[in-house]
């Protein structure tokens, strides 16, 4: 024997065997077909049932027989994934109207496996039964079965638009569908008003089909959406689920879920409610509860008392699947090719598709009304010549011969001799000729209708309008889901996602942040704070979880925290840098920082840079909503840096020092609110290598403290910096030397009695501003500082007091 191998390239095989696969599982697995709106394996399974007589108004059977027929007859796949389908259609919370009626347990809305199928019992339910009507009447193509052992049908006649009706949902070798169940009564209307007007519009069909109608009910929300499915086959719908607010005991509130979003598991919505509840993600749940019972669905989620209920809802509808997102894809097979098909198109071909069942179906009727009526002629005429044809009968030697003596003698066909032979002597007598004359009229009347219908197109559509009148009637139902135009715009206040609870926030001059608790505080006291060598508090202020933290950098940026989100630790511990928090460069540090409550406007922001620039923007500006970068609080240019931020409620004077020694003040009504991205105004007007090194609001009641290079410090009164102009030169507040002159090295206005000065290699020395005199402007103040022992003088800054 010759050995057939052939050279073929590895990618022809991959790409031919995969083809091939790829068809199969598009015609022959995955997608419904648009006529019956069935799968091959649904429709094998209730072909299966139907030929064995597991009928509506018959007793249930076993499912495991069901499986075994459709196995070994007609799906030579495995067994679980014909229960599995089998099981599908008789789950009233996925099928609008279920094709099998099950006993037994055939799983749960919780997504719990039904009971194996030799436990449960099933049969067709009535509706599946319209789907197969009339497929012994020749209305359908059949082909051999795998093993050419039995025919099966390629598609039922489906006396309603199944596909419609139930939906479906699959997913195929470069497709999938996605088709949402709808109302029965709905789905008829619109196909009676497509029969009746076949140019009818896309708007036109939605006066009767208003949108989806999930069998688990909730409401939809997106007009738009629905229509522009409708149009093109894919669109997008929000499902929300229908909801009530209770009110129980203690003057509390509970909200009550009644109806759920088509395909979700109730379980897992209730375990990921509870999880947001002890993950505190979501304040104000005290329990959730699963209340289900024989009597409905219902989830019980238990509020706190003064708890904003339509608060917490919308939350739980952003961030659970009380509410969900859902996509139409209607792909179904048409014509053995998957399509993308609108609403128009969908039931276009269903209509063309009972316009054959119908057509075949009296074709197939006439042919049997014809042959019928052909005996009973010839019954009648040999009733009228009867002892004619008894004599001959009983003349002739056999059935055969009857037969043919019958056909000789009076010109009977072979069906009618056959029939006469057959005839019991009961029936000779005149009753039944009466009933032959009877019947011979019905045939008639009936082979006049049904030619009617074959070579009258109204009279056809006439026929399928009735027939879907009568299903309508039948087997309608009220519509479960209800329909609202808008998408409702979600709004979470954050009282919800945040408890309220006061807390001290701590920033450290090396912009180190944590937050602590009032109890480890207490317990270990200010000067107990977790710092590395050298660092000290910058400051540290009691706040509420709810605010948001506003820190200011040197680089013009400013980082938006929530206060909740800042890492929650001992106060002995050390904190977390700002740059594991939000990203920022190694050069820059953290300035000032504020704390915002609700950023109403109501206060200003002033940043005054290096270079003398100045802006003042509002602070609800400064709201955002993302953190995971810097933003610009101010536009620098440069070598330029944000030396000082501050924060005032109204017009105020402000005090501009620079290193020189130079000082201007005016009030803050020179400043115009601008945005944030902008480069601000001129300050003051800066002399040739100098800079600012403070900017501070200046009342009467504050002084004035300064430090030079040089370890001289001056103490001076408010009266002594004379409101002038922005953008001038100012005055001198320090006397100018040949040699050697003095630098300042930082200012600040005292709203503390210790001052704290830090050295280049973290060396610290308080001051104490009480022993200190006042200062005139032109002098350079009093030496206390020796910085050849002491060090490089760096900064000053107070010493943080206790909160309590």
């Amino acid at each position: 024997m010759v050995e057939q191998i052939q050279n073929l390239p590895l990618e022809d095989v991959i790409g031919d065997r995969f083809g091939r696969y790829s068809k199969y599982i598009i015609q022959d697995r995955a997608l419904p077909d648009v006529r019956d709106g069935l799968k091959p394996v649904q429709r094998r399974i209730l072909f299966a049932m139907y030929k064995d007589g597991n009928l509506y108004d018959r007793n249930f059977r076993k499912s495991a027989k069901t499986v075994g027929n459709v196995i070994g007859n007609y799906h030579p796949h495995g067994d679980s994934s014909v229960y599995e389908a089998m099981v599908r259609m008789s789950q009233d919370w996925k099928l609008r109207h279920v094709l099998i009626e099950m006993h037994g347990n055939n799983g749960s809305i919780d997504n719990d496996p039904p009971a194996a199928m030799r436990y449960t019992e099933a049969k067709l339910s009535k509706l599946a039964e319209v789907l197969l009507q009339d497929i012994d009447k020749e209305t359908v193509d059949h082909v051999e079965n795998f093993d050419d052992t039995a025919m099966e049908p390629m598609v039922l006649p489906a006396r309603y638009p199944n596909l419609l009706v139930n939906g479906s949902t699959g997913i195929s070798a470069g497709y999938a569908t996605d088709i949402p169940p709808h109302n029965l009564g709905e789905v008829i209307d619109a196909t009676l008003k497509l029969i009746d007007k076949p140019s009818s519009t896309i708007d036109e069909l939605i006066e009767h089909i208003k949108g989806p109608d999930f069998p688990t009910g909730g409401i939809i929300q997106g007009l738009d959406g629905i229509k522009k499915a409708y149009r093109t086959g894919k669109g997008k719908i929000v499902v929300r689920s229908k909801v009530e607010i209770e009110s129980i005991r203690g003057g509390r509130e509970q909200i009550i879920v009644t109806e759920v979003p088509f395909e979700v598991n109730k379980s897992s919505l209730v375990k990921k409610i509870d999880e947001l509840r002890a993950d505190k993600k979501i304040e104000g749940i005290v329990e959730v509860r699963d209340e289900t019972d024989r009597e409905g669905l219902r989830i019980a989620i238990e509020l706190k008392k003064d708890i904003n209920s339509e608060g917490v809802l919308n939350y739980l509808y952003k961030n659970t699947d009380l509410q969900v997102l859902y996509h139409f894809n209607m792909v179904a097979i048409n014509k053995r090719r998957p399509e993308l098909l609108g609403l128009k198109q969908i039931l276009e071909s269903y209509v063309e598709h009972q316009k054959e069942v119908v057509t075949r179906r009296s074709q197939y009727e006439l042919s049997q009304a014809e042959k019928r009526m052909h005996i009973v002629e010839g019954l009648i005429k040999a009733l009228s010549i009867l002892d004619e044809v008894i004599e001959t009968i009983r003349a002739s030697n056999n059935k055969r011969d009857a037969k043919e003596n019958l056909i000789e003698k009076y010109a009977f066909t072979e069906e009618q001799a056959e029939a006469i032979v057959m005839l019991q002597l009961y029936r000779l007598t005149n009753t039944d000729i009466v009933s032959l004359e009877k019947e011979f009229d019905e045939l008639k009347a009936i082979i006049k209708k049904l030619e009617d219908i074959l070579g009258n197109e109204k009279s056809l559509l006439k026929v399928i309008k009735s027939e879907l009148r009568n299903i309508k009637k039948e087997f309608s139902e009220e519509r479960l889901t209800d329909i609202e135009e808008k998408i409702t715009e979600i709004k979470i206040e954050k009282e919800i996602l945040v408890p309220s609870e006061e807390t001290i926030v701590s920033v450290t001059h090396d912009g180190y942040i944590k937050r602590t608790s009032n109890r480890s505080y207490q317990a270990s006291g200010v000067e107990e704070v977790g710092l590395k060598d050298g660092d000290y508090l910058l400051t540290h202020k009691k706040v509420n979880t709810q605010d948001t933290m506003i820190a200011f950098t040197s680089k013009g940026n400013y980082l938006f925290i929530p206060v909740h989100e800042i890492v929650d630790l001992k106060w002995k511990e050390l904190g977390k840098h700002i740059s594991q928090v939000i990203t920022i460069d190694d050069e820059e540090y953290i300035v000032n920082v504020f704390f915002e409550n609700d950023f109403k406007r109501g206060s200003n922001y002033i940043i005054a840079t290096k270079n003398g620039m100045i802006k003042k923007s509002t602070n609800d500006k400064f709201k955002a909503s993302r953190i995971t970068k810097p933003l610009v609080a101010i536009k620098l240019k440069g070598d330029d840096e944000v030396v000082s931020v501050i924060k005032v409620t109204e017009d105020e004077l402000i005090t501009v020092i620079t290193e020189k020694g130079m000082s201007l003040t005016y009030d803050t009504d020179e400043l115009s609110d601008i945005g944030l991205k902008a480069a601000g105004v001129k300050s003051i007007n800066l002399k040739d290598n100098d800079k600012v090194v403070m900017t501070e609001t200046l009342p009467n009641t504050k002084t004035v403290f300064i430090v030079t290079d040089r370890g001289s410090v001056k103490h001076m009164k408010s009266d002594q910096f004379i409101p002038a102009k922005r953008a001038q030169r100012g005055l001198m507040i320090l006397k100018e030397l040949k040699s050697k002159s003095h630098k300042i090295i930082s200012a600040m206005t005292l709203s503390e009695e210790q001052v704290c000065v830090i050295s280049s290699n973290k060396d610290t020395i308080k001051i104490n501003t009480k022993d200190l005199n006042f200062s005139e402007r032109y002098t350079n103040g009093r030496f206390i500082i020796d910085e050849t022992e002491f060090g490089e003088i760096q900064d000053i800054f107070f010493e943080q007091k206790s909160l309590n």
